[in-house]
């Protein structure tokens, strides 16, 4: 594809954080150094995901009972990444985004939306993205921090050198841990699925000249590309060939923002 794909996002739509009184209970060894990731770093989480997510949804009482996961974090808290391939650093962060996302909701024991997290007299403020409850290598960070200060400058370096790679966090959550040695490859078919099989979020109508996109889009616009036509030539790289990926391709669609659901991925839940 000749459309660089060099954007950064917020990941998620209900992606991961830790519970202070798991760490609290644990304290920190020294923190963990390597030229690379420990061997099988990332397999319990992986083994959760597995298991416990399902369409990107999450049993979230499973996560909690499992005395795995509260290991996976102890582990992640000790964990430094400093000389890894860039790559894995940021299979690292991602996960980590992840599984401190799962464990600030069951820190709070909430069931319907992650914003109700820290919510003063209805105002949503900082939330749960505010909270500084997620340790990496021995830094207790908040979900915005590992967001903005860790994931973002970590793949614009990653993605000067892979341009194929697409962006951390556009679609729900996988149903496997991150991985360096695949990272490029989870990252484009996580945006393929949010793009082209999540038509209540975006999809393309040709007849009409028209392109359905999440807000995440609006929101967001400048990771994308500088300008309107840029951002659905960069979306459109992500089409099969076909009328869909022609008319993104022109920059000239009209835009349609769809509804953002906040409601919290829970499996099993009615919807």
């Amino acid at each position: 594809m000749s459309i660089a794909r060099v954007s950064r996002l917020r990941t998620a739509l209900t992606t991961a954080l830790a519970l202070v009184a798991v760490l609290a209970a644990a304290p920190l060894a020294v923190p963990l150094r390597a030229q690379g990731p420990p061997p099988q770093l990332h397999a319990p989480f992986d083994s959760l995901l597995r298991q416990h997510v399902r369409d990107g949804l999450v049993d979230y009482d499973a996560m909690a009972r499992a005395p795995q996961f509260a290991a996976y974090l102890g582990t992640l808290a000790r964990t430094r990444s400093d000389g890894w391939p860039r790559a894995e650093r940021l299979a690292l962060l991602i996960n980590a985004y992840n599984a401190y996302t799962i464990a600030q909701v069951n820190a709070h024991n909430e069931r319907r939306s992650i914003r109700n997290i820290n919510k003063s007299f209805g105002v949503v403020g900082s939330g749960a993205w505010g909270e500084k409850m997620a340790t990496i290598g021995g830094v207790t960070l908040t979900l915005d921090e590992i967001e903005h200060e860790r994931i973002r400058p970590v793949f614009r370096s990653h993605a000067s050198t892979s341009p194929s790679s697409a962006p951390p966090g556009l679609s729900p959550l996988r149903a496997e841990a991150y991985r360096g040695d695949v990272l490029d490859q989870q990252l484009t078919d996580q945006a393929q699925r949010f793009l082209l099989r999540s038509p209540t979020k975006n999809r393309v109508d040709v007849a009409a000249a028209t392109v359905y996109l999440s807000p995440i889009f609006k929101w967001y616009g400048s990771d994308f590309g500088k300008d309107e036509g840029a951002r659905l030539r960069y979306i459109g790289s992500f089409f099969p060939d076909g009328a869909e990926a022609q008319l993104l391709a022109t920059g000239r669609a009209r835009i349609r923002w769809t509804d953002y659901d906040w409601s919290l991925n829970i499996l099993g839940k009615a919807h």
